[in-house]
């Protein structure tokens, strides 16, 4: 009879470990999808900020002033000409 007990006991215990590993590796695997996303975010936050801090570097140039002149406001030379494209 303590013979079934102890083969019981082991047998629960035996289950009870293979659960918690089970369970143990669904959550790593779920981390591990979260860091490569994550990993993937960062990467492309550090690409912004490079091109940021490129655009920075160039916001005092002459030409950046003009490019945002012609773009953003409309602005253009006395006496130049500017073709409107109708697209059709």
């Amino acid at each position: 009879m303590k013979k079934i007990y102890k083969k019981l006991i082991i047998l629960l215990i035996v289950a009870y470990a293979i659960f918690t590993i089970i369970n143990q590796q669904k959550t790593l695997n779920q981390y591990s999808e979260q860091t490569d996303i994550l990993t993937q975010e960062i990467a492309d936050e550090t690409q912004t900020k490079e091109e940021l801090a490129k655009q920075k570097e160039n916001v005092d140039s002459l030409e950046f002033i003009e490019q945002m002149a012609r773009e953003k406001l409309d602005m253009y030379y006395p006496n130049e000409r500017v073709y409107i494209d109708q697209g059709m």
